[in-house]
């Protein structure tokens, strides 16, 4: 009966999600049918496991989705992240109109900009891009999908994107785990992507089929509700607070919109490889620091210093676009919140779910898989994340659950735990792109486009570029280790 509990739990999670119910009743919901099935309390499941769950998820993360939301925003109203867009785009041209938006779109979320502000910025731009170039109109999903969707929140090492931190405190881990393999990854799903998508635009020359001038369905606006259902499961910023704040019409140096996105990179690296390891931090081991250690909080440092450093850079370079300063930050403030609980939520579920009697054969099975941890890991991260149809949430329901034995499994098999961080890391990127998935939803509502249109491009840049890439650096790892 237990395992009957989860599966109609899960079933009950995914049902009422895709159709819009928020996370913040559904997660606790689902948690408490599965506790009723298994026999276990109902109110010490909710507010012993499901709260202690979530709110640790909080304690340990909102530092970064605060941080990440309010530089997100920043970048926008200063009008850095257009002038960046509109400057690689004018320099490919529309002759390489995807590999222009593709490359817009990986530099704005490497740079720590939230996805969905990547994609109100780069939308409008990837329109007419794909107007001028005759590409059609039902391919700018899955281009901006592979910009800031696969290589640049999940492979490339460093990214501060939530799905990249959230391994850390598991595996004792840096932003730049295993920084040549997530190369290695990050390559494998770009020149997967973009030759997908070259492949697709050619065969649609060939048959005549260029840019429709009336998209399918009328785009979405950030104040959308159904939009923002599903966009505050998956990404770091509510897209209801893009409208918030000032836009600038002030035109910004492209040197100046790049500065505090390399910032954001360089404090990340230093902070992670020189200052925090030589800092004297043996007081975290007493009782009121959390009896923690280093190696369990400080990827969480580097990156929330880097991207403090960064927006306080980026008002210094560009104070006079920022006429709003104070209703800008307060909005990407509000805007960090609602993803952090929806997420924490979908942690707390994990943990009500973790704890029943039933999930022990759950874990028996999975640390069973021929391949080992990295197998294993990767198999567990991206069931959850399909699941779920979150990257994030799927990650670290699945850490939550299985990563206290697959640190042992991994310690006595010897395999490098940087190397498990970044196939964990990967791994939420895949099947979380099916076509449930929130940051799917979202990005078709905004392009104007629909599942039956776009999904399969969307599916093959996603889901099936980062299985390939996960076909490639697990053995290489398991030959060669971590590196």
């Amino acid at each position: 009966m237990g395992l009957l509990g989860i599966l109609l739990a899960l079933g009950l999670l995914i049902w009422l999600a895709y159709r819009g119910w928020s996370v913040l009743l559904v997660g606790p919901l689902a948690a408490l049918v599965a506790a009723a099935i298994a026999g276990n309390p109902l109110l010490a499941s909710w507010t012993q496991v499901f709260m202690v769950s979530a709110v640790g998820f909080i304690r340990q993360f909102f530092p970064l989705f605060l941080l990440g939301a309010v530089f997100g925003k920043l970048m926008d109203d200063s009008g850095s992240a257009r002038a960046i867009a509109r400057a690689l785009t004018a320099w490919l041209g529309g002759a390489r109109a995807i590999l222009a938006i593709v490359l817009a779109c990986a530099a704005l979320t490497y740079g720590g900009v939230s996805l969905f502000v990547v994609a109100f910025v780069i939308v409008p731009i990837a329109d007419a891009l794909f107007r001028e170039a005759d590409i059609p109109h039902r391919l700018i999903p899955a281009t901006v999908a592979l910009g800031a969707f696969t290589f640049t929140m999940t492979a490339l090492p460093g990214t501060p994107a939530i799905q990249n931190a959230i391994p850390m405190p598991v595996f004792g881990t840096t932003p730049f785990a295993a920084p040549g393999l997530g190369i290695i990854g990050a390559a494998v799903m770009l020149g997967f992507g973009l030759w997908w998508l070259g492949r697709v635009a050619s065969s649609a020359k060939r048959a005549g089929e260029g840019y429709k001038t009336v998209p399918a369905t009328p785009s979405a606006t950030p104040d959308d509700q159904r939009l923002r259902e599903h966009a505050v499961v998956a990404d770091s910023f509510d897209p209801a607070e893009i409208a918030h704040g000032h836009h600038t019409d002030e035109g910004t140096p492209v040197w100046r919109a790049v500065l505090p996105m390399l910032v954001v990179v360089l404090v990340n690296l230093v902070m992670s490889l020189v200052v925090l390891p030589r800092l004297d931090t043996g007081f975290l081991a007493e009782p009121q620091w959390g009896a923690t250690t280093l190696s369990a909080v400080g990827g969480i440092w580097s990156v929330a210093t880097a991207l403090l450093v960064a927006s306080v850079v980026l008002v210094l370079l560009n104070r006079s676009r920022l006429s709003a300063l104070r209703e800008t930050m307060d909005a990407g403030a509000n805007g960090s919140v609602l993803p952090a609980l929806n997420t924490a939520s979908m942690v707390g579920f994990g943990g009500v779910i973790a704890a029943l009697p039933a999930f022990e054969a759950v874990r028996d099975a999975l640390l069973a898989v021929p391949g080992g941890p990295l197998v294993s890991i990767a198999v567990a991260t991206n069931v959850v994340a399909g699941i779920t149809g979150s990257a994030s949430g799927g990650l670290i329901i699945a850490l939550n659950a299985f990563g206290a034995s697959l640190v042992e499994s991994a310690a006595a098999a010897g395999i490098d735990p940087a190397l498990m961080h970044r196939v964990a890391s990967i791994s939420c990127g895949g099947l979380s792109g099916l076509p449930h998935n929130g940051a799917v939803v979202t990005l078709l509502a905004i392009c104007g486009a629909t599942h039956r249109g776009s999904y399969r491009d969307i599916g093959m840049v996603m889901v099936v570029g980062t299985l390939l890439a996960l076909a490639v650096i697990i053995p290489l790892g398991k030959v060669v280790g971590s590196f």
